[in-house]
């Protein structure tokens, strides 16, 4: 072929290019349909449709429990929790892969150098056969050859390489909506573990002071048996009795120790470094009014996760159906070759190359329409389990709301239910003072005035570990201002916080310290 022929076929092989230049193979991106009802359903207004927004940034919503010792182990958990550590180690694995996956749109330029000095066998056959007398000769000789400039590009005609950028990017926005989501549950795991470690202190607090009330109520005994008005029955009752709260204030000790133990490993401590001085709980949770409106959903991080998922698996489609189609390459390298090193950077030593390489798949046994189904598979597995996430997002609301309407009627009532049998002991207690009633009656009114007490703490608990429960439903990002402290109207306004995208081109949150 003629130089000219061939710079034809080129110019018409690169023409070709660029009329296809543009051009991917593969479904383009349609974000799933998932379900929308019209209103929760503890409440039914302020509802509208709902994208999954995670580039809203949580804050530090635990703020709003007006808790320093709280704030201070929060930020202790950001610096030194493992699993957030591995989380920003994910991101930055998942970024680098974008990195990596955008270099394929650029040629790869390469430098080569080569020598050898090499020898011919003297009774190799063809030398031989070639040789007067049929007798070989042996020679030796140099070879050298270098070439700083040897260039390959793949020609995105069918939009592979665009693709695979295209779910690599995807991929690192779904790890930085996996970030936020471990993020916001350390940070929920910590409230809510230090909550019932406060709850745990309360019901300590509570089982003490009836422990020293049994006491008193022994010693009474004692004397009133020493005194010939009380039985040996009373006193024995009174001992077991005290025994018996004496047993269940270990119990409470013991379960307030791993507590402990569970806050200690999720600040990145060994239990036996940490401690925490007791601290009964005596707040109220703040109230978080039910007629949310739904743009809070669009928070969730791992919702948000399961969308990028689906979008790179639907990218990964157009890869595998790329696959179909013909691959073209252009090459082209110059440099210098020859067996004198002397000559070898001479002009005539030069050598040159370029042209294209196309290659075409003609039999592959099913392997390309295997792959391509397979894809297809797995983007339908990953629309099935972004649905899921939406349902389990809407779920974890409503219970969040109903335990906090619920808890709020139960505690009501049990604050009447301990003010009636603190009533009942106290008469209880006069009555057999005057001998009316047996020590038995006493020993029941002390039970249900105790399990009413310890039963009040930890509705009041429960009620503080739900209300962190529906602002991590929420996906976070509640701060003081929007939040009504109880007794303090019944109104909040809708948070309308700036969007900071945390996505694959955008800095990473400080890492933890050492």
């Amino acid at each position: 072929m003629s130089n000219r022929a061939f710079r034809s076929l080129a110019i018409v092989c690169i023409s070709g290019v660029v009329l296809l230049a543009g051009c991917s193979v593969g479904p383009n991106y349609v974000q799933p349909a998932v379900p929308e009802p019209t209103s929760y359903k503890e409440t039914a207004k302020n509802w509208k449709k709902a994208h999954p927004r995670d580039e809203i940034a949580k804050g530090d919503w635990y703020t709003i429990f007006h808790d320093a010792k709280l704030n201070e182990l929060e930020s202790e958990a950001f610096g030194s929790n493992q699993t957030l550590r591995a989380a920003i180690a994910r991101v930055s694995e998942s970024r680098a892969a974008a990195r990596e996956s955008e270099a394929a749109f650029f040629p790869s330029l390469d430098f080569s150098a080569d020598g050898s000095r090499q020898r011919t066998s003297p009774n190799n056959g063809q030398l031989v056969a070639q040789s007067p007398g049929g007798v070989g000769t042996a020679h030796t000789f140099d070879s050298a050859t270098v070439v700083p400039f040897d260039l390959s590009y793949e020609l995105d005609i069918w939009g592979k390489v665009r693709r695979a950028f295209e779910a690599a990017g995807d991929q690192a926005q779904a790890s930085a909506a996996d970030y936020e989501n471990v993020l916001l549950t350390l940070k929920a795991e910590v409230a809510t573990t230090y909550f019932a470690i406060r709850t745990a202190d309360s019901q300590i607090d509570v089982q003490r002071r009836t422990i020293k009330s049994y006491k008193d109520n022994l010693d009474l005994t004692n004397s009133r048996f020493t005194g010939g008005i009380s039985t040996l029955l009373d006193v024995e009752q009174a001992k077991a009795t005290l025994a018996s709260a004496q047993s269940q204030l270990a119990s409470l000790q013991e379960n307030r120790a791993q507590l402990l133990h569970a806050l200690a490993v999720l600040l990145g401590q060994t239990p036996e470094t940490f401690s925490l001085k007791e601290n009964p709980l005596n707040l109220n949770p703040p109230i978080i009014p039910p007629g949310l409106p739904s743009d809070l959903l669009e928070r969730r991080p791992d919702v948000a996760a399961a969308e990028r998922r689906v979008a790179a698996q639907n990218a990964q489609i157009g890869v595998a159906i790329a696959a179909y189609f013909p691959s073209v390459h252009l090459t082209g390298q110059t440099g210098f070759d020859s067996g004198d090193l002397g000559l070898l950077f001479n002009w005539e030593s030069r050598i040159w190359s370029y042209g294209p390489n196309i290659q075409f798949p003609l039999f592959e046994g099913g392997q390309i329409s295997a792959n391509v189904k397979q894809q297809r598979a797995a983007y339908e597995e990953n629309v099935a389990n972004y649905r899921q996430n939406v349902l389990v997002a809407f779920q974890d609301v409503e219970d969040s709301l109903s335990a906090l309407r619920y808890l709020a009627e139960q505690q009501k009532a049990q604050d009447v239910a301990y003010d009636a049998y603190k009533k009942a002991l106290d008469l209880t207690n006069a009555r057999y003072n005057t001998g009316l009633v047996s020590y038995f009656d006493v020993i029941q009114a002390q039970g249900l005035a105790l399990s009413a007490e310890q039963l009040d703490v930890q509705i009041r608990g429960n009620r503080i570990a739900s209300t962190v429960q529906l602002i991590k439903a929420l996906g976070g990002g509640w701060s003081d201002s929007l939040i009504t402290q109880p007794n303090h109207g019944d109104h909040v306004a809708a948070p309308s916080a700036a969007p900071t995208v945390l996505g694959p081109d955008k800095p990473l949150p400080a890492a933890p310290k050492n």
